[in-house]
């Protein structure tokens, strides 16, 4: 049995702001931002996007609560965790 895995992401915007989400595909989930409707509405206006960051999770609360925490940094703070990821 596979267990499903969640993951709390953060992209780049063509202009420079980041957007971050939860999803269980997350190469799903950056395609959709920069093709599909199902995109979010932030993104859809700032197109084409980049997965910068990313964490893996267990379970949906942590990814959901890693999401609300990542989205209260400081845009200087964000930066130091895409850095964790080049």
């Amino acid at each position: 049995m596979t267990t499903k895995r969640y993951f709390t992401y953060m992209v780049e915007c063509s202009d420079g702001t980041y957007y971050t989400g939860y999803t269980t595909d997350l190469e799903k989930r950056v395609k959709a931002h920069n093709e599909g409707k199902t995109g979010a509405k932030y993104t859809r206006a700032r197109r084409p996007v980049k997965l910068i960051y990313y964490e893996e999770y267990d379970n949906l609360h942590d990814a959901m609560s890693r999401e609300v925490r990542i989205k209260q940094l400081t845009r200087r703070q964000k930066e130091e965790l895409r850095k964790r990821m080049c």
